[in-house]
């Protein structure tokens, strides 16, 4: 049987800070009812740790290089999703699918272009949740896809009381446990409170709607966390990501999965379970039989990559299950920290503990003895065999997702506009 309707909901910046995921102060029960109901990966991972260029690899089941994104789509920097690559959204909608777009969607200038029959561009979710209430109560036998990104979870966090902090809350271990971090993590906890809210308020419309049941619900976030040292990183706090999935009627058991997923593979499984043909060119891989107990060959590595941010920073990386893999393909920079980071009470509090120059060209980190990935192994003897093995199996992913990075800088599009005017 195939899915009648596709629901997906994102929000920014949070990586896996959800109760699910095991942050006890965290108040996000409503999200978390898709965990209990359905299936939480416990270890997903997005392919580039910046908004646009992730949330275009989830939009496009590919890779950023090969999407068009690289960098962000928003005036000034103008990325945009390659016209030739098909947005979920016009895939579906090509096979009858009615799309709407709630909120922003942070992968084009254009998104008239995408492919949805409509787009609400109400930003909170108060706001958002009556616009999902009139379109699922006025619909009727066609099938739907909505797309909902919630904002509440961005930078600046909502005001809090500073001095209100929740009863156990968990300082991540890459950051000061001190009243900066504290009041930082209360602030985003909030700011979950109140997506949470709204997407239980989304969950109720569709059972309301009697249309819970044959709809494929998937919850996720862009990347890690919007703190010093994850966010804009190839660490594995800039890029891990809450996945949680849903189908009731999909014969997908509930549970935890602990096989390593990427980002990519969310639309070939949304088009899998809607029995839409998949586009050329798709990069992920289908997560439905692993769901279901099928025949499935489980990740042995994930990719990620960045190029542009604030400014022209190319890395890429490859991570295993023991190992993390990161080549730096310009080395005058700092890791990066974005400007909204920088305002935050932690930055402030000591910007030189992270202003600071990257490791080297080549990092290296054994992720069972240094899961923070503060010791760089890279050029030692004791892992020269891993570093070859790991050397190689990026390169030839380059290769053969035809990196652009292989024939040198990458321009951005303002640089091209300037030289092409």
């Amino acid at each position: 049987m195939a899915a009648r309707d596709v629901v997906l909901m994102t929000t920014h910046d949070i990586g896996r800070r959800l109760h699910s995921y095991g942050h006890r102060s965290v108040v996000s029960p409503h999200v978390d009812s898709l965990a209990a109901d359905g299936v939480r990966f416990a270890r997903a991972f997005c392919t580039a740790p910046q908004c646009s260029p992730s949330r275009a690899s989830l939009a496009s089941g590919r890779y950023p290089h090969n999407n068009g994104v690289m960098g962000l789509a928003h005036h000034g920097f103008d990325w945009e999703l390659d016209p030739k690559v098909p947005h979920l959204a016009a895939v579906l909608a090509a096979s009858g699918f009615e799309g709407h777009l709630f909120g922003g969607q942070h992968v084009s200038l254009h998104p008239e272009r995408l492919g949805f029959s409509r787009h609400h561009p109400e930003k909170t979710g108060d706001a958002i949740v009556p616009a999902v209430e009139e379109v699922l109560s006025a619909a009727g036998r066609e099938r739907l896809y909505l797309e909902i990104n919630f904002e509440e979870t961005h930078r600046p966090y909502p005001k809090v009381d500073g001095t209100r902090a929740p009863e156990g809350i968990d300082i991540p271990a890459y950051l000061p446990d001190g009243p900066e971090a504290i009041a930082e993590m209360v602030a985003l906890e909030e700011g979950i409170r109140l997506m949470d809210l709204a997407a239980g308020r989304v969950l109720e419309a569709l059972e309301r709607a009697g249309r819970a049941d044959d709809a494929i619900v998937i919850f996720t976030t862009d990347h890690g966390m919007a703190m010093p040292g994850a966010k804009c990183t190839l660490y594995d706090a800039g890029l891990e990501v809450a996945l949680l999935m849903r189908w009731r009627a999909g014969e997908i058991p509930a549970g935890v999965r602990d096989e390593v997923v990427s980002n990519i593979d969310v639309l070939p499984t949304i088009l899998d379970a809607a029995a839409v043909k998949h586009p050329p060119g798709v990069q992920g891989r289908s997560l439905l039989p692993l769901l279901r107990g099928q025949a499935y060959e489980p990740r042995r590595s994930i990719f990620a990559e960045k190029t542009f941010h604030s400014y022209y920073d190319p890395m890429r990386c490859v991570r295993t299950e023991h190992h993390k893999y990161i080549r730096n393909f310009e080395s005058a920079f700092a890791i990066e920290v974005p400007a909204d980071i920088q305002a935050g009470p932690i930055f402030r509090a000591d910007p030189p503990r992270y202003s600071r120059d990257r490791p080297s060209i080549v990092e290296l980190y054994d992720l069972d003895a240094d899961p923070l990935e503060q010791r760089n192994l890279a050029g030692t003897r004791e892992v020269a065999e891993v570093e070859k093995r790991l050397s190689a199996e990026l390169w030839r992913w380059m290769r053969e997702t035809d990196d652009p990075l292989l024939e040198g800088p990458v321009r951005s599009p303002r640089y091209r506009q300037a030289i092409e005017s």
